[in-house]
């Protein structure tokens, strides 16, 4: 049993119709499949001229997780950050919003912000001291009787679409874009995150991996249950059942459920009204383009993944972990950060040193003469779905 339990308004609970459907496939040896088996390129992974179109057909069109609101806490809080297409500052306002600006001064290009994090009323260039505020205007163009005639009300920073909505920050990676979260999130999944109280959580850690891959390998491994016990024999696979799912596929996202080892004590009966069955399921959401997930008994994880550059050879990982704060857990602060602290570390430790090895390894084999076409099995639907929604966006760009 957990040692923390979430109180209102997270309410997290493992849908009833999909515990059922999962037992009747460990019953019957059997899972969640797909119509036909899915063969992919390899140049998808491999071409940069592939990349450029991900980068702005993907990135560029619809709207991502790019932080949690607990990053940014208190007003004029800031954070910094490369997204797929722009160096970035987010920062929260006075009134509470949030907005996006490229992290670029209009003078000569200079970064503007360095640091990572921090706490400001105007954004300072350190070349040659223009300066904005939080909206993002241009408040002090230096020696401007001398600089020359130019349009101060034109030269503010150049802000990309940003929304709040269910604790976290969405932004689409293109100034020229809208952005509708809730739109892009349809009702299902829209409903789905709106129940969870993530706004409430915390982001306790917050990981970033820069990895000689490229993203849709890195975003493949956390959207498939095939691969549990033959890459992770000696952790997750001595928890997690593998090759078992039920999917619920909602096009541009989806929701899908497999079984912890100890939904086995139900195979003879079937669960009682009433009785939880979120301590023996893993209950994860594929938040396209770039999003996977995970919910816990009493936390979620948040893995994205996204390029970097038009190298289709390089991504960035980054990894939340969400979590109630202490006063809501009855622990006091040293068995809450050592609770929270253990989890990271398993976390980090799994993913450096069983899935990092294996993906980086299938980048390098991408590079052979002769190389060979991936095939995704009926049974890797989310991978198919992730492929298929990836391929839909890359295609609508030239």
């Amino acid at each position: 049993m957990s040692d923390v339990t979430l109180e209102k308004p997270y309410t997290l609970t493992a849908p009833r119709e999909m515990v059922s459907a999962l037992l009747t496939h460990l019953r019957n040896g059997t899972t969640d499949q797909c119509a036909d088996v899915m063969h992919l390129e390899p140049a998808i992974f491999t071409d940069p001229e592939i990349a450029r179109r991900e980068r702005a057909g993907v990135f560029g069109q619809v709207p991502f997780i790019a932080a949690h609101r607990s990053e940014l806490p208190k007003p004029h809080d800031f954070i910094t950050k490369r997204l797929p297409r722009n160096e970035a500052i987010i920062i929260r306002l006075g009134d509470g919003s949030v907005r996006t600006f490229v992290n670029m001064c209009r003078h000569r290009g200079a970064t503007l912000v360095a640091e990572e994090s921090g706490h400001c009323r105007v954004f300072s260039c350190a070349y040659h001291g223009w300066s904005y505020d939080l909206e993002g205007s241009l408040r002090n163009l230096t020696y401007a009787d001398s600089f020359g005639d130019v349009d101060v009300a034109k030269l503010g920073l150049v802000q990309l679409p940003c929304e709040e909505r269910h604790g976290f920050i969405w932004v689409v990676d293109d100034p020229d874009a809208t952005i509708d979260v809730a739109a892009h999130l349809g009702p299902e999944h829209d409903g789905f995150l709106a129940s969870y109280g993530i706004e409430g959580l915390e982001c306790y850690e917050h990981g970033v991996f820069d990895e000689p891959t490229n993203w849709k390998i890195m975003h493949d491994a956390f959207l498939d249950g095939y691969h549990i016990k033959f890459a992770h024999p000696n952790s997750a696979g001595k928890l997690i059942h593998t090759n078992t799912y039920v999917v619920e596929d909602y096009g541009s996202h989806a929701r899908f459920i497999s079984p912890r080892k100890s939904l086995d004590a139900w195979l003879e009966r079937d669960p009682e009204a009433g009785e939880s069955m979120v301590e023996h399921v893993m209950l994860t959401h594929f938040i396209g383009p770039n999003t996977t997930l995970l919910q816990l008994p009493d936390n979620f994880q948040v893995l994205n993944f996204y390029p970097i550059s038009d190298d289709p050879g390089r991504s960035r990982m980054e990894m939340r972990l969400l979590v109630p704060p202490r006063e809501r857990t009855g622990l006091d602060e040293e068995a809450w950060r050592k609770k929270w602290d253990k989890n990271w570390y398993i976390l980090q430790t799994v993913l450096a040193g069983e899935d990092f090895p294996i993906l980086r390894g299938i980048q390098q084999a991408y590079g052979s003469a002769a190389k060979s076409p991936t095939i995704l099995g009926r049974n890797e639907l989310l991978n198919q779905a992730f492929h298929r929604e990836v391929a839909k966006l890359r295609d609508s760009v030239s």
